[in-house]
C-alpha cells in the first residue's frame, strides 16, 4: 500500500511564502464605501511555508524552496520560519516582484474575503528548482502546493521521483492537474471541495468521495488522501478506501488545519512510517491546530502532540 523509497528522515518543501494581512471590520464595505477596521495584524503564511512550520515543529530535518521578494515582509518571514527550525538554505529571492500577500478581511460574523496578490511566488521557476537539484537527493519526502507555477511544480515532482523521494501533493488551491504531475504523485491529499473540483464528481459522503479519488488515480496519481475535517481522512488506494477518524476537539479557528495534517504526514512518511499511521498522526496535528488561532502559530510542537494523543 504504501509505496517503499529511500528512507532520508527530512522533508522538502517546495511552495508559497505570504504575509497575511488581517483586518477586522463590522460589516464589509460596499463599493466606493470607506470603513474603519477595529483591529490589524500581519501573520506569516502561504500554504508551504505553513507546511514546512508544521512539518518543522515535530522535530522533522525540514528544507523550504521558495522565492521573496527583498522587502520588510521577507524579513519577517524569514525571522518566523527560523524561530520555527526551517532551514532556508533553498529560500531565493527575486530583485523585482514584492513577497507574496494575502489582504484578509474579517467581519463581524466571522465570514472573510481573500485578496491574494502572489507576486514572488509565480517568479519561483523550473529553472530555480533544477539549479538546487542536490537537495532533492538528501531527503526522504518532497511536499508541493498549488501556490506556484505548474510548470515548477512538474519539475521539483520529476527531480524528486528521480532521486527515489515520496511526492506528496496537496492540490490547493484547486486547479487542473496536468499527467506529467499526477504521474509522480505517490499521495494526493485534497479536501472534499478539492476532490470533487479535481475530479469532476459530486462529494458528499464518505462513498462519493472514494468514487472521486478512484478517479483521480486512474488518471494517474499513486494514492490519494481525502481530508474530511472533523470526520477525519479517507485514504484511498489502487485496491482499498479506509476512514481515520480524527479526535474530537472543540474548533476554535479552522485557519491551516489542511497544512498542519499535510506536514505531519510529510515529517511521518519521512521518517519511514507506515502510511496508516502517518494518517492517524497528520489526523491529530490536524485537530489540535483548530483548538488555537491563526495558522503557523497554530501547529504543534512534538511534546504538545504527544500530551494531546495522550488526552
Amino acid at each position: 500500500m504504501s509505496p517503499q523509497r529511500h528512507s532520508g528522515a527530512a522533508v522538502l518543501v517546495v511552495g508559497s511564502a505570504n504575509m497575511d494581512l488581517v483586518f477586522s471590520v463590522a460589516k464589509f464595505p460596499r463599493p466606493g464605501e470607506t470603513l474603519f477596521a477595529s483591529a490589524f495584524g500581519m501573520f506569516p503564511g502561504g500554504k508551504g511555508a505553513n507546511q514546512a512550520v508544521a512539518c518543522a515543529r515535530l522535530g522533522t530535518n525540514t528544507f523550504l524552496m521558495a522565492k521573496t521578494g527583498r522587502d520588510l515582509f521577507r524579513e519577517k518571514l524569514v525571522d518566523s520560519l527560523n524561530r520555527s527550525g526551517v532551514r532556508l538554505g533553498q529560500v531565493m529571492s527575486d530583485p523585482a516582484a514584492p513577497t507574496g500577500i494575502a489582504l484578509i478581511g474579517v467581519d463581524g460574523e466571522g465570514e472573510n474575503q481573500i485578496t491574494v496578490v502572489s507576486g514572488s511566488n509565480m517568479k519561483l521557476f523550473p529553472v530555480d528548482v533544477r539549479k538546487r537539484r542536490e537537495i532533492f537527493s538528501k531527503v526522504g519526502v518532497v511536499l508541493l502546493q498549488l501556490e506556484i507555477p505548474i510548470p515548477t511544480l512538474v519539475a521539483a515532482a520529476d527531480l524528486a521521483a528521480r532521486a527515489g523521494a515520496l511526492v506528496v501533493l496537496n492540490p490547493a488551491p484547486a486547479r487542473k492537474l496536468p499527467r506529467a504531475l499526477l504521474h509522480h504523485i505517490d499521495y494526493l491529499t485534497p479536501n472534499e471541495t478539492e476532490t470533487e473540483l479535481l475530479a469532476g464528481t459530486p462529494v458528499h459522503s464518505v462513498k462519493s468521495a472514494a468514487i472521486a479519488a478512484g478517479r483521480l488515480i486512474r488518471r494517474g496519481a499513486g494514492n490519494v488522501i481525502v481530508t474530511m475535517g472533523s470526520r477525519g481522512a479517507l485514504l484511498v488506494t489502487p485496491g482499498s478506501a479506509r476512514l481515520f477518524p480524527s479526535p474530537r476537539v472543540r474548533a476554535v479557528d479552522t485557519t491551516a488545519a489542511g497544512d498542519a495534517f499535510n506536514g505531519a504526514l510529510a515529517g511521518a512518511l519521512s521518517a519511514g512510517m507506515p502510511v496508516e499511521e502517518a494518517i492517524t498522526l497528520a489526523c491529530a496535528a490536524g485537530a489540535f491546530s483548530v483548538t488555537r488561532r491563526g495558522a503557523q502559530a497554530s501547529m504543534p510542537t512534538a511534546t504538545e502532540l504527544r500530551k494531546f494523543l495522550s488526552r
